[in-house]
């Protein structure tokens, strides 16, 4: 008879297992600045769309905006492109490097995790 609450001896390790599956890929942040933290698109196993208006800019080298959005697991980048002409958009409103805007999702509740190379 089975108790009820508890995990069983295999149930344990298939939790386990199936928990880190979704790790595959990805390392803790440790803070280093040449961290690569974000990718142009979602290659987890939980793939799906963004949060509309969940996302920071940041500021490249050549003063176009690039939408960065981490979503505790996972972290995202692409260049903002203007809905009506298609062209990315550039601007000199703050200084390349900078970053406007909350990055982190709202649901993050993991801490955060970078891409292995």
């Amino acid at each position: 008879m089975m108790k009820t609450g508890s995990l069983s001896a295999v149930g344990l390790p298939l939790v386990a297992a199936l928990f880190l599956s979704g790790c595959i890929g990805v390392r803790p942040y440790t803070g280093n600045p040449n961290t690569v933290i974000a990718r142009g698109s979602d290659s987890g196993l939980d793939k799906g769309p963004l949060v509309e208006g969940e996302a920071a800019i940041a500021y490249d080298p050549d003063g176009c905006q690039n939408w960065i959005v981490d979503d505790g697991f996972e972290g995202y980048s692409s260049p903002r492109f203007d809905p009506r002409s298609g062209l990315p958009v550039c601007n000199n409103l703050y200084p390349p490097g900078t970053v406007v805007g909350e990055y982190r999702t709202q649901s993050s509740v993991l801490p955060d995790f970078v891409p292995s190379r």
